[in-house]
């Protein structure tokens, strides 16, 4: 009806370029499916099949994609988790020394003595922290900061071929201060005190009221440090001096070495070794050689480990009550610590 006519004061709005520009994405061959299209980098491209051209490898940067934080040694990790209170801590930050004789766990020897009986050699007991001030490892490794741990175990031997009757009994309870040190988690120590009395069985002395009964009896004070090569290999040392003993000497002395898991080993576990000796003065130095061998599972919580395997003893005897007997002991154990 009536003519178009453009009016003068409107203008178009345009919300697109109206100057023609090259475009960024160009088109590329592409080899198939799982082909990687050959492009320079900065530039998007289309994807045209039906061409070939070579599979080009991706790269990673390792700035991108650091190595995993439990390949690195301990002492280059760095976790800045702060340290905290913590009652009643799970894990230990020093871990009991595997073949250690005296150390309270929950164990069983069966085991065959040279030039003796079939024994059964039980410990009944364990090590429990009661308060931390630091933090559980972001590695999966075992604790870290400063903690209270308290120790108790009754260390029986039981006699098979005698009516399993109980030979001998040594008890032991004490209290531990145990640390890691911040700028470097693989050294870490402990400094403690414990009391240890050794306890002829009554069925024993009753077979044998001639034997003379020892009042086996110390009170130490101890201080041992340890170094972890790798989270799985482990060296330590440790000195004890007795401020009151009876039978027994002031010193002992204590070292070794273990290969054992530290972290979440899952169902099927993972083999361990340790070697280890113990000598004491009353005995002028000698002691025990300690071999023991098997497979091991560590659950969630570091430090708590289940061990079964191969257990020998070269040296003098595991039970005060007859500290300067000489005992090679073979045989098979399992043992708990936690």
């Amino acid at each position: 009806m009536f003519p178009a006519q453009r009016s003068q004061y409107l203008q178009p709005i345009l919300d697109f370029p109206t100057v023609e520009q090259d475009t960024p994405i160009s088109p590329v061959a592409y080899q198939g499916t799982l082909g990687q299209p050959a492009t320079p980098a900065d530039s998007l491209s289309l994807i045209e099949p039906g061409n070939e051209v070579d599979w080009i490898e991706p790269t990673y940067s390792r700035r991108a994609f650091p190595d995993h934080v439990y390949d690195r040694p301990l002492g280059d990790v760095v976790d800045t988790t702060p340290y905290e209170w913590t009652l009643l801590p799970a894990g230990p930050i020093y871990k009991s020394y595997m073949a250690g004789v005296k150390e309270s766990r929950l164990s069983a020897h069966l085991m065959k003595i040279t030039d003796d009986n079939w024994m059964l050699d039980g410990t009944l007991g364990g090590r429990f922290g009661v308060m931390r001030w630091g933090r559980d490892s972001a590695t999966g490794f075992l604790a870290e900061g400063v903690q209270w741990d308290i120790e108790g175990s009754a260390q029986v031997r039981l006699d098979i071929p005698e009516e399993v009757d109980v030979r001998s009994v040594d008890f032991r309870a004490g209290t531990q201060l145990t640390w890691s040190y911040a700028d470097n988690p693989a050294h870490r120590s402990r400094f403690g005190y414990y009391h240890l009395s050794s306890h002829l069985g009554d069925e024993f002395l009753l077979k044998n009221p001639t034997y003379p009964r020892l009042n086996y009896a110390h009170d130490l004070l101890i201080f041992g440090h340890s170094y972890y090569f790798t989270p799985k290999l482990r060296v330590y040392g440790e000195v004890g001096w007795a401020f009151y003993h009876l039978v027994a000497d002031p010193w002992e002395f204590q070292f070794g070495v273990e290969w054992a898991p530290t972290r979440a080993t899952g169902f099927w576990g993972e083999p361990f070794l340790a070697v280890g000796c113990h000598l004491r003065e009353e005995v002028n130095f000698g002691g025990s050689f300690v071999v023991q061998t098997g497979w091991a599972w560590v659950g969630e919580i570091p430090g708590r480990t289940f061990r079964m395997g191969l257990h020998y003893h070269n040296g003098d005897s595991t039970q005060n009550s007859f500290y300067n007997n000489f005992e090679q002991q073979i045989g098979f154990g399992i043992w708990y610590d936690f």
